[in-house]
């Protein structure tokens, strides 16, 4: 069995002693070490230590779990023990916690091996992954366009075969950006759902923590992992009668051909195995994104600005300009900002409570020119929007999303489903991963 196969493949191997986790972990590592920009930092001690332990429960019949033994990226904003943990900022360099984050300690409770810290775009405040202040990953596919973010590394890692699967973290699309755009699985969770206690925060309110992995099942498997629960029991998952919402408007505004052509193609699958498909735009979705604006920046520079203005310089410009977009906010319209999307998300919820998932293109463009991004600052700042713009229509709703390749090159479906309903959404993902082959 090689580096790409599925974090679920690995852990059934390493059970049936076909697959040794020491072995596996080597070879991560040193494949990891060839592949520069990817990981922040790598941790061979406490990877080879945490294999061989899984190696001897394996012998022993003492495993811990499913993905006892298989190597995990953790994204840089994980607290780990004693390693660095710097958030893709150069504000943070030389920043060690004494402790690992919940999720990392939950993880290694049950066996998994922590390969290392991978890059990110700053403070993880833009979706398309360009950081020049530290690193950015090549994209998986095609290595001179942007990799997707804040997750960037964390994507390129499992696609890459430096990692079975990876953790990351999810406040406008950090997951399911870089996950589609590296034609990965990527799961944003409910707010609140897993913990995000050592997690270094971009906005509390809405802020996440999930997986990035090859499969649905891996998904699964990784969220129980970081939970500390059991995975969603996937057999005899089946689409026929699924009632599937294709939300209209919004999110194909100033969409590019090629992922509304995936998108499309994949609804077709969709329905040709069994699920019936609606098509509607919902009335409070755009005045609920529009809300955007006081809710995301305003938190983000109120959690940062003392840091950030200590030493500005440290900061790529037109992060720096994202944060401080945030300065002038009045509390009051913060809070009344606050109150209506909490109105909006009741009427969110009620009118789609009849669906099984409401679907959208997860990008409506493509990666860009990496390069281009980083001399190009007004192709920045609307290529970032435009990325952003469809992941986001989960966090502000605060819903759970799933994202699958749909067969088209670096484009992504979502599904999106209500808070908590997690485990019913994987069911929903891997009868949909399987009618998309």
């Amino acid at each position: 069995m090689d580096r790409f196969a599925s974090a679920v493949e690995q852990g059934q191997a390493i059970g049936a002693g076909k697959l040794c986790p020491v072995d596996l972990t080597e070879a991560y590592l040193e494949a990891a070490a060839g592949a520069p920009d990817v990981y922040a930092r790598l941790t061979p001690k406490r990877a080879r230590a945490e294999a061989m332990a899984a190696r001897s429960r394996a012998k022993n019949g003492t495993r811990r779990g499913l993905l006892d033994g298989v190597s995990l990226s953790w994204k840089d904003l994980f607290d780990s023990a004693g390693v660095a943990t710097e958030a893709g900022s150069r504000l943070l360099e030389g920043r060690i916690p004494e402790e690992d984050a919940e999720v990392l300690s939950r993880a290694t409770l049950a066996g998994s091996v922590c390969l290392g810290k991978t890059h990110m775009t700053e403070l993880a405040f833009s979706g398309l992954g360009v950081n020049p202040m530290t690193a950015t990953p090549p994209n998986a596919i095609h290595p001179e366009l942007a990799p997707g973010g804040s997750s960037s590394g964390a994507a390129v890692s499992v696609k890459l075969g430096l990692a079975a699967g990876a953790i990351g973290s999810d406040t406008g699309g950090s997951v399911r950006i870089p996950s589609a755009w590296n034609d990965l699985v990527g799961l944003k969770t409910t707010h609140g759902r897993v913990s995000a206690r050592g997690v270094v925060p971009l906005c509390r309110r809405f802020d996440t923590v999930g997986p990035l992995a090859r499969t649905v099942a891996d998904c699964a498997a990784l969220l129980a992992l970081i939970e500390g629960g059991k995975a969603a029991d996937l057999r005899g998952a089946d689409l026929k009668g699924a009632r599937l919402l294709v939300l209209e408007g919004l999110p194909f505004d100033a969409a590019r051909e090629a992922p509304v052509r995936g998108f499309e193609a994949a609804v077709d699958r969709l329905a040709r195995a069994g699920a019936r498909i609606e098509r509607r735009a919902l009335p409070m979705v755009k005045p609920a994104m529009d809300l955007s604006g006081i809710l995301f920046a305003p938190e983000a520079y109120g959690i940062w600005k003392d840091v950030i203005e200590a030493a500005p310089a440290k900061m790529y410009p037109l992060i720096l300009e994202r944060f401080r977009s945030g300065a002038a906010a009045l509390a009051a319209n913060y809070i009344a900002a606050w109150e209506a999307l909490n109105a909006y998300r009741a009427a969110y919820l009620a009118e789609t409570a009849e669906y099984d998932a409401v679907l959208v293109p997860t990008a409506p463009i493509l990666p860009p020119d990496a390069k281009r991004l980083l001399t190009d600052p007004a192709y920045f700042a609307a290529e970032n929007l435009l990325a952003l713009r469809n992941t986001r229509i989960g966090n502000i709703f605060g819903l759970c999303a799933l994202t699958l390749p749909t067969g088209e090159p670096m484009c992504g479906i979502s599904l999106m489903a209500a808070p908590m309903a997690e485990e019913r959404l994987l069911r929903l993902g891997v009868a949909a991963e399987a009618a998309l082959g």
